[in-house]
Parts: C-alpha cells; sequence; structure tokens
C-alpha cells in the first residue's frame, strides 16, 4: 500500500522526491476514501487542512442568502486544494470544500504542511507555483465574468477542461459559469447547432 501512495504523491510534484522527501510526505499524510456530496471544509471555519485529490472530483462553491450555491471553481486528480485567504489571514473561509465524486483524498494538516515547505525546497517551489497559478486563474475568471458572456465562458471552459465538461454534472457547470441549468442547455442547443 505505501508503494501505491508513494506513487500518488509523487505526480503533485515536477521533478522526483527523495527517498527522505517522500517518507517525510508519508508521516504526515492520511489518505481517506470520501462518498461523493461530502463538505471537507465548512464556511466560518479557519482552514487547517490542505487536500491533495488522489482520485475524484472536488469543487470550492459559495452559499449566497437565499440559499443558492455558486461554484467558484473544481480541483480532480493531482491537485492540491485549501482555502490559502484563510490559512494566510487566518479568518474563517467563506466558502465550502465539497466531493462532487466518491474520491480519494491525501489530508495534511496545514501547520505540518508549512513545516514540510521549510523542509523541502521542492515542496515549497511547488506550493509557490501552485499559489501563483491559482492566482492567475482567480484574474482570468474575474476577467470572464465581466468581458464575456456565458457563451463564451462555457467555450473557454470546453476548450480548456474538456475533461471537466463531460465528466460534471450540468448543475456544477451552470452553478461555475453562473447561469441556470436551462440556461445552461440553451447554450450547448446552440453551440451544436453551430458545429
Amino acid at each position: 500500500m505505501e508503494k501505491e501512495y508513494k506513487d500518488k504523491i509523487s505526480r503533485f510534484f515536477p521533478v522526483p522526491l527523495d527517498e527522505k522527501g517522500m517518507n517525510t510526505i508519508l508521516d504526515i499524510i492520511e489518505v481517506k476514501d470520501v462518498p461523493a456530496k461530502t463538505i471537507l471544509q465548512w464556511e466560518g471555519e479557519i482552514a487547517t487542512k490542505v487536500f491533495l485529490v488522489f482520485r475524484g472530483c472536488l469543487r470550492s462553491y459559495f452559499v449566497k442568502e437565499n440559499g443558492s450555491d455558486i461554484t467558484s471553481q473544481f480541483f480532480i486528480e493531482e491537485q492540491m486544494v485549501t482555502s490559502i485567504e484563510s490559512v494566510i489571514s487566518g479568518t474563517p473561509v467563506r466558502s465550502y470544500i465539497e466531493t462532487i465524486e466518491d474520491s480519494e483524498i491525501g489530508i495534511i494538516q496545514m501547520k505540518s504542511f508549512l513545516a514540510l515547505t521549510q523542509e523541502l525546497d521542492i515542496a515549497k517551489d511547488h506550493f509557490i507555483g501552485v499559489l501563483l497559478s491559482k492566482l492567475i486563474n482567480y484574474i482570468n475568471l474575474h476577467a470572464s465574468f465581466i468581458l464575456d458572456n456565458p457563451e463564451k465562458r462555457y467555450r473557454k471552459l470546453q476548450q480548456d477542461n474538456p475533461e471537466l465538461v463531460s465528466r460534471l454534472p450540468s448543475q456544477y457547470i451552470a452553478s461555475y459559469l453562473g447561469v441556470t441549468p436551462v440556461s445552461l442547455s440553451r447554450i450547448r442547443a446552440r453551440i451544436k447547432s453551430d458545429t
């Protein structure tokens, strides 16, 4: 079983970990099978964990006053998930993190993860890369909501993440695009008729 986890953990890093680095991670990670629709982080909590997606799909979402939810991001295999703003500021998160599919998740306590980034340069460099990537994604998503209509946002999602479009239920894609499922059906019908 340890070899299987080593293989899965190694996929998160752009260069191979040495034995010491791998053992350090194995000492601090807890691996769990988590059913779909499980909330891993609740609004109002302080983020204390980093989640590594070995198998499955997660989403981060906000709940509006009227009870509707807005998906802000999806996470699939070989992606890391946490609420960075809560970690940095020490303030409660405003969003939820939930499994969409049955998932296998690696869980690392934030204190242990931050210590890991101090101990292993590869972990620190990778974490900085993930942070910068998330920042760029958020900037682009924000600009897209200002500049693009929902159909253009959907086409971009299709182009950049075709696996997500085919893998996720329509309700989550619609929520991510900021439209209703009915509007998403119309967008898909228009695109299909154009091809």
